[in-house]
């Protein structure tokens, strides 16, 4: 949620707050909130579609930290949309908000705007860790709050909503934990971390020893994420705000200021509330007083007990109860394993697609994945009529199977109704639709996602299984997107992923590893690639543009393979992509150079480079990379022009074995 104006008014007062040295704790934290916070103060690339390997890094030390200092960390993520859609016009303001930032990051100007994985990689990295985290049903504020007092222990985030929960060990706004600053107790060996807490206390009594009760209906009023009350307009016109103390640098801090003092005048809400609803014209009135009293139960704490899902993995949500969702997926939400997405679509049957830093005249680069998108929503909505089970008859139903998406359109945001796709006759039936799918042979999702992926089993053999679904996906994207990609984008890409499997070889080496060395200094000339790109050089729009279509894929690919309970290995996303190398690596591969030469003093890497190579190419066109043979002027020249390939591509042109794909997810409709 968020109070407008409140986070900046409160972090002005220093008497808010108490001076802590966090040591041997649990602490709650707000997962959403702290990847948002590691990316964008760390100075780490936006522009580039994202370096997730500078970003594991650093969240890796955050929790190094905790640990160090005897901190158990808790995360809560955020889940989808809530179903009362009370936050939907919200969410619209700040996706437009989004597609701004990105126009201007796009023109080298300022912005920010999270790289499309970066919550993926985040509970990879917590998996990884062990950190132990759940993902809400839907926004997790009141469910932290309930774990908090029930362990009675610090929450850690930057939501100004906490400033209004009462919270028995406080809140510790993310911007005051000095994680980075880790200091030592005199006299002993044991670590702390500075931090400040804020204290309802002390707010309290700056404010006349105001009846904390009160907060929630002086943050219904001032208006929050989900209320914009026009009755409220008419009380602040009408009433006169003592405002107190010393002036405030903004109006709307002046407006909180003045709320509060008023407010502090009344014993309790219901009294206050009277008193506001003098200033509300008599036929408005009784409207008035539902909306207050409705929306200060936002501020109530969850009855969801996180507690019962730390300890035994149980997760149970009133909320999804009543929709009636088949068990194994509401388990695999709570776990992390499905995302928001997923429970969007299901539920309402609506998807809001996250903007990138792209070419904004060209079309979103998410229509490259729409197919995959159309296999999921299949998926989803593939429920029986004459289903007997009560789920299939709970799901929200329309005359036609269609999601609406909220996507990218030039500079502004745009509603579709994109159709389902029609799975084929092998995977249609009961056991597809959700309350079953979990249940199919792995054999059959596998086959499945290959087949929405338009590769086949045998095409990826002589890869790796952690890097079958990335090469899937670049084969995908190679036949899907627009502008063509060229030889050097998929260079660059495969590229970039030989760069990540290197760093986990150099990390965790094995046993009489011969080419340790070597490894050591092709994966030191990468490292120069990746610092030569300066952030401020201009971006080749359409370089990153089909950059930003690969990871739409991929992110869709990883969706669907999730939704099919992971036919295929997961791979580590931490390592797969980095933005500003990839970058370097393509603008090299379009000038003299040759970057994938460094390879052959590596037999092992360049193994894995060749054999992701063919792959991609077996899958696609043969000549699907040869330039276009330029119209001779003059006859005697036909036949020499006939024959001109590109010098560059010329020698990986080759001539490979024709790969039948018969990909029946092949007829698709999308209506405006």
């Amino acid at each position: 949620m968020g109070i407008h104006g409140m986070m900046s008014y409160v972090v002005e007062h220093k008497q808010f707050f108490v001076d802590l040295q966090l040591r041997n704790t649990k602490v709650i934290i707000d997962g959403n909130n702290l990847y948002h916070r590691l990316y964008f103060d760390s100075n780490l690339d936006i522009r580039h579609g994202g370096d997730y390997d500078s970003f594991a890094a650093i969240t890796h030390r955050f929790f190094e930290t905790l640990t160090l200092c005897d901190i158990r960390a808790y995360v809560v993520l955020d889940g989808g949309s809530d179903v009362s859609d009370k936050k939907f016009t919200t969410l619209k303001e700040r996706a437009q908000e989004k597609i701004q930032s990105a126009y201007s990051l796009s023109r080298g100007g300022g912005g920010s705007v999270l790289p499309l994985l970066i919550r993926e990689v985040f509970k990879q990295i917590l998996t990884k860790l062990q950190i132990p985290f759940v993902q809400s049903f839907s926004e997790a504020d009141r469910e932290i709050v309930s774990l908090a007092n029930h362990w009675n222990c610090p929450v850690l985030t930057f939501d100004s909503d906490f400033c209004i929960f009462d919270l028995k060990a406080g809140y510790c706004p993310l911007n005051y934990f000095q994680w980075r600053n880790i200091c030592t107790h005199k006299g002993s060996q044991e670590f702390y971390i500075p931090a400040r807490c804020f204290s309802l206390e002390k707010f309290c009594t700056h404010f006349s020893n105001m009846n904390k009760t009160l907060l929630p209906l002086f943050a219904v009023m001032s208006g929050n994420d989900y209320i914009n009350l026009p009755a409220m307009e008419m009380f602040f016109n009408k009433v006169r705000l003592p405002v107190g103390g010393y002036g405030q640098k903004f109006k709307k801090h002046l407006r909180i200021q003045g709320l509060l003092n008023w407010l502090s005048r009344f014993a309790d809400p219901a009294e206050a509330m009277e008193n506001v609803l003098q200033y509300i014209k008599q036929h408005e009135k009784e409207e008035t007083r539902r909306f207050l009293n409705a929306s200060m139960e936002e501020y109530v704490p969850s009855e969801i007990n996180l507690q019962d899902f730390f300890q035994n993995g149980i997760y149970e949500s009133e909320e999804a109860k009543k929709l009636e969702l088949p068990p194994w997926i509401l388990s695999a939400l709570a776990k992390g394993l499905l995302a928001p997405f997923i429970s969007d679509v299901l539920v309402l049957r609506r998807t809001m697609l996250h903007v990138q830093v792209e070419n904004m005249q060209r079309p979103s680069s998410h229509v490259a994945a729409l197919s995959i998108r159309q296999v999921i929503y299949g998926l989803l909505l593939n429920t029986s009529e004459s289903s007997s089970h009560s789920s299939a008859r709970k799901y929200p139903t329309s005359p036609a199977l269609a999601v609406c998406e909220f996507d990218r359109f030039q500079k502004a945001l745009r509603k579709s109704i994109v159709q389902t796709a029609a799975l084929p006759g092998s995977f249609s039936g009961d056991q597809y639709s959700p309350t079953a799918l979990n249940e199919v042979p792995v054999a059959d999702r596998l086959l499945l996602l290959l087949e929405a992926l338009g590769v086949t089993a045998g095409v990826l053999e002589g890869v790796p299984a952690p890097l079958q679904l990335p090469v899937a996906v670049t084969c995908f994207w190679i036949r899907n997107s627009e502008p063509k990609v060229k030889l050097q984008h998929m260079k660059a890409l495969l590229l970039g992923i030989v760069f990540g499997e290197l760093h986990k070889i150099l990390k965790n080496p094995e046993p009489g590893a011969r080419q340790a060395e070597v490894n050591k200094i092709v994966y030191g000339q990468f490292l120069k690639w990746k610092d030569g790109k300066s952030q401020k050089e201009a971006l080749e729009l359409d370089a990153a543009h089909l950059f930003c279509q690969w990871q739409c894929c991929l992110q869709m690919a990883l969706y669907l393979n999730q939704l099919l309970s992971t036919p295929l290995p997961e791979p580590d996303l931490t390592r797969l992509y980095n933005g500003t190398l990839v970058h370097m690596l393509y603008h090299d591969l379009k000038s003299a150079s040759t970057p994938e030469d460094l390879l052959s003093a590596s037999p092992e890497m360049n193994q894995l480079y060749c054999s992701m190579v063919r792959v991609v190419r077996c899958a696609i066109p043969t000549e699907f990379f040869q330039k276009k043979k330029a119209k001779p002027r003059k006859k005697k020249n036909k036949q020499a022009a006939g024959q001109t390939l590109d010098k560059k591509e010329a020698p990986t042109v080759q001539v490979l074995p024709s790969c039948s794909i018969d990909n029946r997810f092949t007829t698709f409709m999308m209506e405006d």
